[in-house]
């Protein structure tokens, strides 16, 4: 059996999926790669279109009907969250025009959460870039600021720019719970039994990019779209950690709680009860 899945060329997915995309995970089913941008995935998923994607967690009040949430394998953690970049300090973005990376994105629920909390009357215009993008966007001015994700945390300042806001932290200080960006999700036509077996490979793919980090090396520094390797390193050590094999209690309470509250401020669709457990 060889499943299409689609997951972005950012280094903790290729740092989680190597040894399963190369089968070096024993039992674990073929996979026929395909790298896309997480806008990109998001919606494939919407449209039903691949057996197992990487997408935000943001979408999945539009997609858990067709697609099981995989507990392990994806993007959750504190200190990692999206941040909010201008070209000057203190910028107050009343009415402003903002670049973000996707309207389905986890960091823009993000965003819409502060700005409802900080910014009287919220932002003027919203615009979707691919993220690759957003950086240069703010310094040249094409934009008054950007909501970036990524290895951006590491690099915004070789673009001249300020971090005005932390969507992390300011999730974590009214919350308490980690952040919820990334999640694997399978189609439940798969069955119980593939859809555990799934979720078991992803979790030995993670533990062995653990044990031996230098064999996933060439594979992530392959897609890490000329990214300075020790970047590449911060971005795993950030984004790929014990949620990713697992996502246990604290994992799931802070997913319910992102979606439930962004569901009430009319952001998403609300989720049914049963819509997050697994087989």
């Amino acid at each position: 059996m060889t499943l299409r899945i689609a997951y972005s060329p950012c280094p903790n997915d290729t740092f989680v999926f190597d040894a399963w995309a190369h089968g070096r995970v024993p039992c674990a089913p073929a996979l026929d790669v395909t790298f896309a941008d997480i806008d990109i995935t998001n919606g494939m998923a919407e449209r039903g279109e691949y057996d197992v994607l990487k997408v935000s967690y943001a979408v999945l009040p539009w997609v858990l009907d067709e697609y099981a949430l995989l507990p392990c394998g994806g993007a959750l953690g504190r200190g990692c969250g999206p941040l909010v970049l201008t070209r000057e300090v203190g910028t107050d973005l009343a009415g402003k025009t903002v670049a973000v990376p996707s309207e389905r994105s986890t960091a823009y629920l993000l965003f819409r959460l502060w700005t409802a909390d900080v910014v009287p009357g919220g932002v003027g215009k919203v615009v979707v870039m691919p993220f690759h993008e957003i950086m240069p966007a703010v310094r040249d001015g094409k934009v008054d600021a950007g909501l970036v994700i990524h290895e951006a945390r590491f690099t915004y300042q070789d673009y001249g720019l300020h971090c005005l806001a932390d969507m992390g932290e300011h999730w974590e200080s009214v919350t308490g719970l980690p952040i919820p960006l990334g999640a694997i999700i399978a189609k439940r036509s798969l069955g119980d039994e593939t859809l555990r077996l799934l979720a078991e490979s992803a979790r030995t793919s993670v533990r062995m990019a653990w044990e031996d980090p230098e064999v996933s090396r060439p594979y992530v520094l392959e897609h890490a779209q000329e990214m300075d390797p020790a970047v590449a390193d911060q971005h795993i050590g950030l984004y790929v950690n014990e949620f990713t094999s697992d996502l246990g209690p604290d994992g799931y309470a802070a997913v319910r709680g992102l979606l439930t509250r962004a569901a009430a401020e009319g952001l998403i669709p609300p989720l049914g009860r049963d819509a997050l457990s697994f087989v």
